[in-house]
């Protein structure tokens, strides 16, 4: 399931790729076997497409440094290995799992960094045999160097330098024959022409390796940036297993809007300027694209706010056309098991919840009642402050009675005013029947504006509830 930092990632690639006319290139790296999962690449296609976040060249559409899938290009990193065994730049490792773990526990037990020993650097196969923890399928190691230092300047980060003797030899080539991602990358981006290397800060301490490889190959290495990973509001990091809004389908899912997502990720690690000296909190994607820039790409990892997310999402629902706020809901609509009566109704409907809609997802709570005939409120519910129920009860009567008289193809003024002029007779408040009714014909103190929403209604079910509630106040007066 992609992770929603993959969309982080994803879209400072596109932006900076066609910003500067570049090709966004998505490649699967799927060589950790292990980890795979079933109808993880469709799912990877589907959130991207879903966020524009379209790419150039990749697995399903191809281009002209295929194949783009890791596990496909088996046979390139072995002639890599072997280039590099060859030159004496890697070397063969025998050592068994249990071996391995027993060192790093020693190493652990004296304060030291845990890496390998280089226990069998320079021994031939048979030399290694002859030892004990030998297994019977070696890995191949990066032999790093044992001195100088290896310095890089990070388009966000600026330049960062690590010691060579204390970077671990590592492993390039596993016992079942695929690169880790430290080979695969490495190789994948040279012949892929990658002019930028753009990821999360995790792969920092990662770089030196890489940049060690580039220079053992006698290639170039591409310009290198390292994004702040995005952190709970507690600075916690984010959990699929923990969190499930950490898996881009959520989101889809709970109604949020693609383009207010990408809006709010963008907010992330990058301020786009209003032209005035100050920065913008609503843009598209398009003006992201626009305002790029790695100097207005931030160092520190951002808070991910749900709560602001969900606010940019309710700012971008305000936004659209109705056609279209019906169209997008129409899914979590059926998903909420609610049946429109028509289309025209539907329409009705949404142009009154629109203003309270933050996200899709909101339609079955808000206005479910639109849609339901099963509104059947409770008889201390329904009696406002400062009345009885039978005081409550007549109350009812009364606008079920007014209802019939004007008809419910006046303007909502014209039948507010008239209500208005309802509660002087009875003796209350305004509030107090304006509450009342609501109540009975929506089962909820909270609504879109009472008279529009009962013309939106219509005649028989609020006729029909407030007659219902109206009995159940009678019952217990």
């Amino acid at each position: 399931m992609p992770h929603v930092g993959t969309a982080y990632q994803a879209l400072f690639d596109v932006a900076f790729a066609h910003q500067q006319g570049g090709q966004f290139i998505l490649r699967l790296e799927d060589t950790d076997r292990a980890r795979q999962i079933e109808g993880s690449e469709a799912t990877i296609y589907e959130m991207l497409r879903w966020l524009k976040l379209d790419w150039d060249e990749g697995p399903d559409v191809g281009g002209p440094y295929g194949p783009y899938r890791q596990s496909e290009r088996l046979s390139i990193y072995r002639d890599h290995i072997e280039t590099l065994l060859a030159k004496g730049h890697a070397y063969r490792c025998w050592c068994t799992p249990e071996r391995l773990a027993r060192v790093r526990e020693e190493q652990s037990q004296r304060k030291e960094p845990p890496r390998y020993d280089r226990c069998c650097l320079g021994k031939s196969e048979a030399e290694r045999r002859r030892e004990p923890e030998c297994s019977d399928v070696p890995v191949v190691r990066l032999r790093m160097p044992d001195d100088g230092v290896t310095t890089f300047n990070d388009l966000v980060r600026g330049e960062i330098s690590f010691e060579n003797r204390l970077i671990d030899d590592q492993v390039l080539l596993k016992s079942d024959g695929f690169p880790t991602y430290h080979l695969a990358v490495v190789v994948d981006d040279h012949l892929m022409k990658i002019s930028h290397v753009v990821r999360g800060e995790e792969w920092i301490s990662s770089t030196p390796k890489h940049l060690v490889l580039y220079d053992y190959f006698g290639w170039e290495p591409p310009a290198i940036a390292h994004m702040s990973l995005l952190r709970n509001v507690d600075r916690s990091k984010i959990s699929k297993r923990k969190h499930p809004w950490a898996n881009l389908p959520w989101f889809r899912e709970r109604g949020f809007l693609p383009e207010a997502l990408v809006n709010f990720l963008g907010l992330m690690g990058f301020s786009v300027p209003d032209g005035s000296g100050g920065t913008k909190e609503v843009f598209s994607l398009d003006a992201f694209i626009t305002a790029f820039d790695w100097s207005r790409v931030g160092s520190t990892a951002p808070a991910f706010d749900l709560e602001k997310l969900t606010w940019l999402n309710g700012v971008y629902v305000r936004a659209l056309p109705v056609p279209e706020l019906v169209e997008r809901c129409r899914p979590l609509i059926a998903a909420a098991g609610l049946t429109p009566a028509s289309d025209d109704y539907l329409t009705r409907v949404l142009t009154l919840e629109q203003e309270r809609i933050h996200l899709l997802s909101d339609v079955g709570d808000l206005a479910g009642f639109f849609f339901r005939d099963d509104v059947t409120p409770t008889a201390e519910s329904l009696v406002p402050k400062g009345m009885t129920a039978m005081s409550a009860a007549d109350a009812l009567d009364r606008a079920a009675a007014l209802f019939d008289e004007m008809g419910f193809d006046r303007e909502p003024a014209v039948l507010e005013s008239r209500f208005r002029v309802l509660a002087e007779e009875l003796g209350v408040k305004t509030g107090q029947l304006f509450g009342l009714i609501r109540v009975a014909i929506t089962g909820t103190t909270k609504s879109p504006p009472l008279f529009h929403t009962a013309v939106t209604l219509g005649a028989a079910r609020v006729r029909v509830r407030l007659t219902s509630a109206a009995n159940a106040l009678h019952a217990v007066s």
